[in-house]
């Protein structure tokens, strides 16, 4: 787990942990491996995690059969969690409703994914997420028939490594999108083409990524 993914999720339980007061929370993370690091670490006290992942492993409490069914009632879990997962789902927007559809009416979806960074394959690497991607999975959950909303979205500035980070809130049911009256964005200044709920206009929009920034500026400096 690279550490900017650690620094996103831990913002996301800070942000948004204070919204489920009720007892018997019920988190799933998809991709629960332990490799370098785990979002486990990062759930608040008391709540109950499932580790759910491929193969078996450290950190892994349920080994799914099938990579788009979740062994779960639907409307069970409270949160699902997934970091640096989606880029290795062939048809990621399959496993999304599936998370959809295990999430209760008043449940989150947090989304870690690369935006960039060097071909891994796990066993395959296909997708690298950009800023839209949001609001392109509303769009499919609407019609599939899901009311979803993405609350916020964002990618994260590298930290100690190559990796930016496309990070979305969604929220299950749009209805309850004023149960979470906080957003990570509202504190978080690192990051660039930042997107809330109901705004179209994104914050610190950039059109070039952070990666081909640096390339710019090298260029431009050695021309010098």
């Amino acid at each position: 787990m690279h550490t900017s993914a650690m620094i996103n999720c831990q913002s996301f339980f800070e942000t948004y942990a204070k919204s489920f007061s009720n007892e018997n929370v019920r988190v799933i993370e998809i991709g629960s491996q332990n490799i370098n690091g785990s979002l486990r670490t990062l759930s608040p006290q008391g709540f109950e995690y499932i580790g759910v992942d491929f193969v078996a492993g450290e950190g892994v409490d349920v080994i799914l059969d099938d990579p788009y069914k979740l062994p779960f009632d639907s409307g069970s879990a409270d949160i699902v969690l997934s970091s640096s997962c989606f880029e290795h789902s062939e048809m990621f927007w399959i496993i999304f409703l599936e998370i959809l559809r295990v999430l209760k009416s008043k449940g989150l979806f947090y989304l870690n994914v690369p935006s960039n960074g060097p071909f891994h394959r796990y066993p395959v690497d296909c997708w690298r997420f950009y800023p839209d991607s949001g609001r392109a999975l509303v769009a499919w959950a609407k019609r599939n028939g899901i009311n979803a909303a993405l609350l916020e979205s964002y990618t994260s500035v590298q930290v100690e490594d190559v990796w930016n980070d496309f990070v979305a809130v969604f929220a299950r049911d749009e209805r309850f999108v004023s149960e979470f009256p906080r957003r990570i964005l509202d504190d978080k200044e690192d990051m660039t083409n930042g997107l809330l709920y109901h705004k179209e206009e994104f914050i610190r929009r950039e059109r070039l990524p952070e990666d081909q920034k640096k390339l710019l500026a090298i260029s431009e400096l050695q021309s010098t």
